[in-house]
């Protein structure tokens, strides 16, 4: 899911943060604790400056939105009225908030960018091990066991299938065991007033799209103003940035309010629905049944949309494999993915349909969509009939 390497927990935010991982869409995205990417969403409407003002660094704690003498920081200032304007929000218990939010150095640390000259070596085997592991497995077959209706009722209704929402909720958060304690107003107006990397004015433009999102959420009674998540804002066991809040939850059980948190339901529907509106196509598999030629690097091109066809894959020298059938995923378009080991300069590769790069839609790694395919496929294995 980026920022590039700490981001093993921003679920929503990968998408967000377009510019780290278009180019290499394989690199391991941290795992959750809060990624939202999950997810992607529309790009945040830019409220304010377009290039923010960064503070100096503040000590831990301090007032984030705040001068030395108790008044709302000018860029602050503006960014408030402009979104009361905009939205036609109430003012006053908007600056009340932001008078209230405290800059938090810890989440400054996590998502501040590597020292330079320090190589991460990508490696999917390393990646996969993380996800794809005992603890994982066995906690995904319970929660798949313990909702098995609602998953169910989640893939009749998005298309789809269980076991791939229960494994996003998985990789994202252990199953709610690991959704973030940072208080979510003060992530992200540390990172849309005083983003650590002053070469990156694109980011803290998006943070404060993503604070507008959830000012306006909590001004509606959608979010509650002290609600905890990671440490970008990430909310929920699905790991949605606010942006994907307002724009994907789902209230899955009807009951006018949506708790990405403590509800169950509205979590796995949110996931369905978040899928669904990224290009999720009902009966089609994650990966096609494909032998690829013994060097299919030529065929990679390490985007996140499908842009090949099987007549070309075929032309290629791809074959089915032993046994599959073209049927239902030959018509559409694919990409093939590399896994790459990078130390060793070697790869894995296989066909992605739409499906998977739906996937990449809540995390823009080849990695993560990869992972979260081959959980599911563990987890499928394993549960109860």
């Amino acid at each position: 899911m980026f920022i590039c390497r700490r981001i093993l927990q921003l679920g929503t935010l990968s998408a967000l943060l377009a510019g780290c991982s278009t180019t290499a869409p394989t690199a391991p995205s941290p795992a959750p604790a809060s990624q939202a990417s999950q997810a992607s969403g529309p790009a945040p409407i830019r409220i304010g400056p377009s290039t923010p003002t960064l503070g100096s660094e503040l000590p831990d704690d301090a007032p984030a939105a705040l001068t030395a003498n108790g008044a709302l920081r000018p860029e602050v200032r503006s960014f408030v009225e402009d979104l009361a304007a905009e939205r036609q929000l109430p003012l006053a218990p908007m600056v009340s908030a932001l008078e209230g939010s405290r800059y938090n150095a810890t989440v400054a640390r996590l998502i501040a960018p590597s020292p330079p000259g320090k190589k991460v070596w990508r490696s999917w085997l390393t990646y996969r091990s993380r996800f794809v592991e005992p603890k994982r497995i066995g906690w995904g077959v319970d929660f798949y066991n313990e909702n098995r209706d609602l998953l169910n009722q989640a893939a009749q209704r998005f298309g789809v299938p269980a076991p791939i929402i229960a494994s996003i909720i998985g990789v994202e958060t252990l199953y709610g065991r690991n959704m973030g304690n940072f208080r979510v107003l003060d992530a992200l107006a540390t990172l849309a007033f005083d983003y650590p990397d002053p070469n990156k004015p694109e980011r803290a433009t998006m943070f404060r799209g993503q604070l507008a999102d959830f000012l306006t959420l909590v001004m509606k009674d959608k979010l509650e103003l002290e609600t905890r998540g990671s440490y970008a804002g990430a909310i929920g066991m699905p790991q949605f940035m606010p942006t994907s809040v307002m724009h994907y939850a789902v209230d899955g059980d009807a009951n006018g309010h949506i708790d990405l948190t403590n509800n169950t339901q509205d979590a796995i529907m949110s996931v369905g629905s978040f899928l669904a509106q990224h290009g999720w196509q009902r009966g089609l598999p994650v990966f096609a049944p494909v032998a690829l030629p013994a060097d299919p690097t030529a065929l990679v091109d390490g985007g996140l949309e499908p842009k090949q066809s099987w007549s070309t894959l075929s032309a290629a020298g791809a074959r089915l494999q032993p046994g599959a059938s073209s049927d239902g995923w030959s018509s559409q378009p694919m990409g093939v993915v590399d896994l790459v080991e990078e130390a060793r300069g070697t790869a894995q590769y296989r066909v992605g349909t739409p499906n998977f790069f739906a996937l990449t839609k809540y995390n823009r790694s080849y990695f993560y969509a990869t992972s979260v395919a081959d959980l599911a496929a563990e987890i499928e294995a394993r549960v109860t009939r």
